[in-house]
């Protein structure tokens, strides 16, 4: 791609980033449900079930890092919903007319996704400080709990665009998204795996969340970390490459662009 291409490629993303964005301020309703559900979620989880869970320390201090995951599930799901929203409504059909770079209106939902993510983290960190989470994290082991997070929404957000190119209806896109918001509670982000059942603990085991959960855990309260962190990194990068590249190539083979 030549200097001009790169430059005309750069002006587009930044247009319908900023467009992505300004529509989620606006949709209230989204942002306010990608805040307050992580919120009452950690209530429930710290004033409900903690008492009857023993994970060896303060259960808030062992669920925080398990609702900062479920936070980017809430907020991917919203955007496999704008996705399929732009394909449905006749928005992409416009653009058909223009000389827009494809992987563009992607690009803007995912850059929205990671403005709505930061946000509600934000929201939940300060709002589990208040509940008494105490991390023990010094300034590196945030920067890197953050860039962990971080890796993790971008991936997850690129998979939920996927999705959303996919699916024919805003509601299928939400059903098609409901596995981001459950496959945390198949993890380490609640309860040890060792107290699940046998069969169960094989799942918990080996998918992406418990790592995640687990470095992020070690980062923030100085868990043992063991092979978490690598065993995350992979993958988080695995997932993103995969979710780009499907993203991309169901785009462009829906729109022929």
């Amino acid at each position: 791609m030549s200097h001009q291409g790169v430059g005309a490629a750069l002006t587009d993303a930044a247009t319908m980033i900023d467009r992505s964005v300004r529509l989620a301020r606006r949709n209230l309703d989204t942002l306010f449900a990608a805040i307050l559900l992580p919120l009452l979620m950690m209530a429930l989880f710290v004033y409900v079930f903690g008492g009857a869970i023993n994970t060896g320390t303060e259960y808030v201090n062992y669920v925080v890092p398990g609702i900062l995951l479920l936070t980017t599930g809430y907020g991917a799901a919203s955007t496999a919903m704008a996705v399929t929203d732009d394909m449905t409504s006749g928005m992409i059909d416009r653009l058909r007319s223009l000389p827009i770079h494809s992987f563009a209106v992607l690009t803007g939902h995912v850059t929205a996704s990671i403005a709505r993510n930061a946000a509600s983290t934000a929201i939940v960190i300060l709002a589990s400080l208040a509940m008494g989470f105490r991390p023990t994290a010094s300034a590196g082991e945030w920067l890197a709990a953050i860039g962990l997070l971080l890796l993790y929404v971008v991936a997850l957000s690129w998979l939920a665009a996927g999705l959303g190119v996919i699916a024919k209806t805003v509601e299928s896109a939400s059903t098609l998204s409901f596995f981001m918001l459950f496959l945390p509670y198949l993890s380490s982000a609640f309860v040890p795996p060792e107290t699940m059942p046998s069969w169960l603990r094989p799942v918990s085991e080996h998918q992406p969340i418990t790592p995640t959960v687990e470095a992020v855990r070690s980062f923030l309260i100085g868990t043992p970390m063991g092979n978490a962190g690598w065993i995350a990194l992979a993958w988080c990068c695995g997932l993103l490459l995969f979710s780009v590249v499907l993203a991309t190539s169901l785009y462009r083979r829906r729109t022929g662009r």
